[in-house]
């Protein structure tokens, strides 16, 4: 090799080197081709250069796909990120008090970026023994057990019962009880507090403490903190919140509801009867959403009619289920009817004027089409109650005209 060879080729190697890691693959192959032009290395030299800058290339390939595959919690961490601020990775408090501010630091500290960033609200999940804790920019002025804001929330997975709710509100009223979700959160200024409202809140459940005893043990707890005491009922919760049987879905109160879970109901007059409630529920909604839009006339006069006639069938499918003692049940089928209604109209939501007249009705001649091969083809073949297939027969007569009335409106 001719003298400074090596010094050349060790330069143009690091410069290849700079161009990969940087990302510009291509700068690199354009490097190597210079060095085939304007060097006086030995082809052999030469070679043994593009492989190594070749090699380079490709750890640095392999390492970003390693980097690529983050797991479940670093994905969300990323979706979080698109409110963070640039310079650290960290939230954009920008105009956020100090007092929450203070507070979404210290979460963050304590359980990582959170999962869902707004300009009013950080929020994460399952984030140690919580389901839920949020931070909100609004303080909300509260004087027990003394003066303080609350900005800060806590919340647990936990069936209150029904009987304890009024006492929860009774002991400290910034409790939120959320019975069907089967939440229980506690909302201060500090975590520790919110901890001790959980704490004294499980005592008044079980019946240990009265709400008048749960409240002077609050205020003495908070004196003892402050104090540098560090009471149990501040520094953990004494309990472990549980995960499962804490759902409450209520029960209906409308004559005639379905129900829902209710196994071996597939292919039953209890499904037939729920199958034509959902046609009645999507047709309700698309109606109502059609009359509040900027349409023409006519296609309001059709989306009033559908809205009429619909609820008028659904309030004759209850009746006719409790004169023949058949309880709708909400199958998956079912469900899945109810879904595709809501996805269909969540496409006409954004549109008005002659768009959403135009789409509306074209969803409407689909549906109605669909709905009379449902009829023909699946449920006139499994009802078995005579009054029953009597109602699908109208049902199917109103669809039909339903249809046509679509059509012409099209035009």
């Amino acid at each position: 090799m001719p003298k400074g060879g090596y010094r050349n080729l060790i330069g143009i190697m690091l410069q290849a080197s700079k161009f990969i890691y940087g990302g510009q693959l291509i700068a690199a192959y354009i490097l190597i081709h210079l060095l085939n032009k304007t060097t006086k290395m030995k082809t052999s030299n030469k070679a043994i250069a593009f492989l190594i800058i070749a090699g380079l290339g490709l750890m640095v390939s392999c390492n970003s796909a390693d980097n690529n595959n983050t797991d479940k919690d670093s994905m969300n961490r990323d979706v979080s990120n698109t409110s963070m601020s640039a310079k650290n990775g960290e939230p954009d408090l920008t105009g956020w008090p100090e007092r929450p501010t203070l507070a979404v630091k210290e979460m963050t500290a304590k359980y990582g970026a959170p999962l869902e960033v707004s300009s009013e609200a950080m929020i994460w999940h399952n984030a140690g023994p919580y389901k839920r804790i949020m931070v909100t920019k609004k303080e909300i002025p509260h004087d027990f057990p003394a003066p303080h804001m609350d900005f800060l929330e806590h919340t647990i997975s936990y069936n209150v019962p029904i009987d304890k709710i009024d006492d929860l509100v009774a002991y400290d009223a910034s409790m939120t009880i959320n019975k069907t979700q089967g939440e229980m959160s506690a909302r201060c200024d500090l975590e520790g507090h919110n901890i001790l409202t959980l704490n004294l809140a499980r005592d008044i459940i079980n019946g240990t403490k009265t709400v008048d005893q749960a409240r002077k043990a609050f205020g003495e707890n908070v004196v003892a903190d402050f104090g540098g005491k560090h009471p149990p009922l501040v520094e953990q919760l004494q309990f472990t919140p549980p995960t499962e049987g804490v759902l409450f879905p209520d029960k209906p109160v409308i004559p005639g509801s379905a129900m829902r879970d209710v196994p071996n109901t597939e292919g039953t007059d209890a499904e037939v009867l729920a199958f034509v409630n959902a046609v009645n529920v999507n047709e309700i909604l698309a109606a109502s959403a059609a009359q509040k839009k900027k349409i023409g006339q006519p296609v309001i006069d059709y989306a009033k009619m559908l809205h009429t006639e619909h609820g008028a069938n659904m309030a004759k499918t209850a009746q006719l289920g409790l004169s023949i003692k058949v309880t709708p049940s909400i199958t998956k089928a079912v469900d899945g009817v109810m879904k595709k209604g809501a996805g269909e109209l969540a496409t006409l939501i954004p549109m008005d004027g002659k768009d959403f007249e135009a789409g509306y009705l074209d969803a409407m001649i689909k549906g109605h089409t669909e709905v009379l091969a449902m009829i023909d083809n699946q449920l006139m073949k499994t009802v078995k109650d005579d009054k029953l297939k009597a109602h699908l027969t109208e049902t199917r007569g109103h669809i039909a005209m339903h249809l046509e009335q679509a059509k012409k409106l099209k035009g």
